[in-house]
């Protein structure tokens, strides 16, 4: 279990709940469409299932995400957004503007802004 920061401040308070390896990136594909277990598995190349089951858990524990079963055998569930998960779409919009900003090469700025759906970019903020 991650240890807490244990501090009373916003920044440290936010970091215990989702600064964890992972977590803005499970967030990430959740914001982006992926519901299925198999689905961020996929789309998250190096994260070990037990880490991606623990990151659900704790976004569904902290209300951030909602888990539906839709097959019982085997037993298969979706993963959505909850409200309050998809208010964290100014900071992941921020947190890719600054990447691309201050992390990215031109080139690479160029290639993600053609791989990703127009309607990513703009609710990230990074169509202008």
């Amino acid at each position: 279990m991650a240890r807490s920061y244990d501090q009373l401040c916003p920044i440290a308070r936010t970091l215990d709940l989702i600064g964890e390896r992972w977590t803005m990136l499970v967030l990430r594909q959740l914001y982006f469409g992926d519901t299925k277990f198999s689905q961020l598995l996929q789309n998250l190349p190096g994260i070990p299932a037990t880490v991606l089951s623990d990151r659900l858990k704790k976004l569904e524990e902290h209300g951030l995400t909602e888990r539906a079963v839709y097959s019982q055998h085997p037993l298969r569930a979706e993963y959505r957004l909850t409200a309050k998960g998809e208010s964290l779409q100014p900071v992941l919009g921020a947190l890719a503007a600054w990447g691309m900003e201050h992390c990215l090469s031109d080139r690479d700025v160029r290639v993600m802004r053609r791989a990703l759906p127009g309607e990513v970019l703009t609710a990230l903020g990074l169509d202008g």
